[in-house]
C-alpha cells in the first residue's frame, strides 16, 4: 500500500511539470486553449496527490500529517487546490506559471525527509491531530497564492534596467528559492553517493546519544565526537539547543542554491527576474493586486482558527495549558501578527499595489522561515521531523 502511495505522489509531482509547461505555452501562444489543458492536467495531478493522502491514510492508520515529508507534501496538495480555486475565480494563467513549480519545489523538498510509514507517537495520538494540522497548512496554502500573485507583481514592475533596492531584495528571493532546489540537489547527490557519518554527542538533557549524518559535518552536534573513521571532522559544533544534523543540511542547502544559481545567471546573463519579466507583461496589476489581497482575506481566517484556535485547544487537552511560549507557537504568532498588519495597513493605510505585493512577499518568507529552520533547527516541541 505504501508503495502504491508513492507511485501517486510521483504521478502528481510529473503532472505538475507538464501543467507548467502548458501554462507557459498559454501566455507565449495567447491563447486559451493552452491554459485549459494545463489546468486539466493540474486537476488531474491533485486527484493523484490526493489519492496518495487516502492510500497512504489507509497503510498508516492516521492522517499522514505527522512527519515532516506527510506535512509538506500535504501542504503542497494543498497549495495546488488553492491555485485551482484561484484559478477558476481569476482565470489568471500566469498563476499556473509560478504556483506549480513552488507546489514542484515544494513536493520535492518534502521527498528528501525520511518517507517510511511509522506510528504516530503518543502525544499525536489525537483526533486535532487532523483538526489543527489540515487546517493550519491550508491556511498557509492559501496565503502562499498572496505570495505567487506578489511576487509575478514585483516581477513585472520592478525596473530591471538599474540596479536598486528593490531588484537586490527581489532576486534574493528569487535565490531563496534556488536553494530549494539547492536542498533536493545536495540531498540527492550525497544519497547516491551513500554518504554516512556518526557522531556520538551531548543532547540538550545532557544524555550521550547517536547522530547519523548523510551529508558531511560541516557544523557538528554539542560536544560530538566522529566515530566513523574517513569522514569530515566538522568546523564548527553547536550548541545543544541546535539540531545541528539539519543546521548542516540548511548550510549544504545554501551552497549548492549558490552554485545553481551561478549556472542560471551564467546562461541567462542577466538576473533571473529580468530573465522572468517578458513572461509576465501582458496581465493586469490590478488583477494581481486583487488576487493578492482576495488570498490574504481567505487564508487568515483559515490560519487562524488552525494555527491559533485549533492548537490552542489541544494544547489544554495534550498539556494543560493553553500556550507554551514553544518556538513553533511563537512563530504561528509572528505569523498571524504579521498577516493582521497586512490587512490593517491595506484596509486602513492604502497600501496597494507594490507595497502590498512586498508585504505578500515577507509574509511568505515568515511562513517558510516557520516550516524549514522552527521545525529543522531549533528544538522544541514540534520538531517532528
Amino acid at each position: 500500500m505504501a508503495q502504491i502511495s508513492s507511485n501517486f505522489l510521483f504521478a502528481a509531482f510529473i503532472l505538475y511539470l507538464v501543467a507548467t509547461l502548458f501554462f507557459g505555452g498559454s501566455i507565449r501562444e495567447k491563447g486559451k486553449k493552452w491554459a485549459n489543458i494545463g489546468i486539466c492536467i493540474t486537476i488531474a495531478g491533485f486527484l493523484a496527490q490526493l489519492i496518495y493522502f487516502v492510500t497512504r491514510w489507509i497503510a498508516a492508520k492516521h492522517a499522514p500529517v505527522s512527519n515532516m515529508f506527510e506535512f509538506t507534501t500535504f501542504f503542497g496538495m494543498a497549495l495546488v487546490l488553492a491555485f485551482i480555486v484561484m484559478y477558476f475565480i481569476y482565470r489568471a494563467s500566469v498563476l499556473g506559471l509560478f504556483a506549480l513549480p513552488i507546489a514542484i519545489l515544494v513536493i520535492a523538498y518534502a521527498s528528501m525527509f525520511p518517507r517510511e510509514v511509522t506510528p504516530l507517537i503518543p502525544s499525536l495520538k489525537s483526533y486535532w491531530l487532523y483538526i489543527h494540522v489540515t487546517t493550519a497548512a491550508l491556511g498557509e496554502a492559501i496565503l502562499a497564492i498572496s505570495f505567487v500573485a506578489g511576487l509575478i507583481y514585483l516581477i513585472k514592475n520592478v525596473n530591471q534596467s538599474r540596479q536598486s533596492k528593490q531588484t537586490f531584495w527581489l532576486e534574493a528571493v528569487l535565490f531563496f528559492l534556488v536553494c530549494t532546489l539547492g536542498f533536493v540537489s545536495a540531498t540527492t547527490a550525497f544519497s547516491i553517493s551513500k554518504y554516512e557519518a556518526k557522531f556520538e554527542y551531548t543532547d540538550k538533557n545532557d544524555q550521550k546519544t547517536e547522530m547519523v549524518y548523510q551529508l558531511p559535518a560541516l557544523v557538528g552536534p554539542y560536544e560530538g565526537v566522529l566515530q566513523t573513521k574517513g569522514k569530515l571532522d566538522p568546523v564548527l559544533h553547536t550548541p545543544a539547543i541546535v539540531n545541528a544534523k539539519k543546521l548542516n543540511t540548511v548550510i549544504w542547502s545554501l551552497l549548492f542554491g549558490i552554485a545553481i544559481y551561478t549556472v542560471l545567471r551564467l546562461l541567462f546573463r542577466k538576473r533571473i527576474a529580468a530573465f522572468l519579466q517578458p513572461f509576465v507583461q501582458r496581465i493586469n496589476n490590478d488583477l494581481l493586486d486583487e488576487i493578492g489581497y482576495r488570498s490574504v482575506t481567505i487564508g487568515f481566517p483559515v490560519f487562524t482558527l488552525g494555527a491559533l484556535i485549533f492548537a490552542m485547544i489541544w494544547a489544554q487537552v495534550a498539556w494543560t495549558r493553553f500556550w507554551g511560549w514553544d518556538p513553533k507557537e511563537v512563530w504561528a504568532l509572528i505569523t498571524w501578527l504579521f498577516y493582521a498588519a497586512f490587512l490593517h495597513l491595506r484596509l486602513s493605510k492604502g497600501w496597494h499595489g507594490e507595497k502590498s505585493a512586498w508585504l505578500a512577499v515577507v509574509g511568505f518568507a515568515i511562513i517558510m522561515f516557520n516550516l524549514v529552520a522552527v521545525n529543522l533547527v531549533i528544538a522544541g516541541l514540534h520538531s517532528y521531523a
